[in-house]
């Protein structure tokens, strides 16, 4: 039986804010209405909850490759490379996985109408993320200015984050019902061969 906080994930993601009730939460996850009041204080307090629950998850899962990455990144452009290359396998490989299901239909409501979660998963998570990838990028991309770095930094996310966002899209394309291992390890490679001609691309 999931946690209070899984619960509403789900509810929050399928429903949105608005749709989703405190009771149908509470349902789900075994509990009663009053525990979501004692432990979260509202409705609203709950979902601003579950943005803190996804990006602690989110840094939880990729903070131990950070630090591999982090190590292998000696301040040469080549460690800035293999870095980048860890990192975004790493958060394809999140998500591939059904944990991030979930966590994905949460995340594109925030991001088409931001509120004050958004400022939480943005905060908690994804700006040291992205800070990260810039500053490998300026290494790995010198001839980049700090805005074309950040504007490609932005684009390596999104062919990473078609993996969950896009998923019926994905296998519609690949001609699958589902995303097996097989597939999973031709889409990473795949996705290894783009960053590695973005990263190699000799400045014209």
């Amino acid at each position: 039986m999931p946690s209070i906080l899984e619960a509403a994930i789900d509810q929050f993601g399928r429903k949105g804010f608005e749709g989703a009730s405190t009771r149908a939460i509470a349902a789900a996850a075994g509990t009663t209405m009053s525990s979501i009041t004692y432990h979260f204080g509202s409705k609203h307090g709950l979902y601003l909850a579950a943005a803190d629950h996804i990006a602690q998850r989110i840094a939880e899962m990729q903070a131990p490759t950070v630090e591999r990455m982090r190590e292998l990144a000696d301040g040469s452009r080549e460690g800035a490379i293999a870095a980048l290359l860890g990192l975004f396998d790493s958060f394809a490989l999140m998500m591939l996985c059904a944990e991030s299901a979930p966590w994905a239909r949460f995340i594109l409501r925030e991001q088409q109408e931001p509120t004050e979660a958004f400022e939480r998963l943005y905060g908690g998570v994804m700006r040291r993320m992205s800070e990260q990838v810039v500053e490998w990028l300026r290494l790995a991309r010198p001839d980049l200015s700090e805005r074309e770095a950040r504007a490609t930094a932005v684009v390596m996310f999104g062919q990473t984050m078609i993996l969950r966002a896009g998923r019926a899209t994905v296998c519609r394309v690949i001609g699958v019902e589902t995303i097996d291992d097989d597939v999973a390890t031709l889409l990473r490679a795949r996705l290894r061969s783009n960053l590695l001609a973005i990263l190699r691309e000799e400045p014209t």
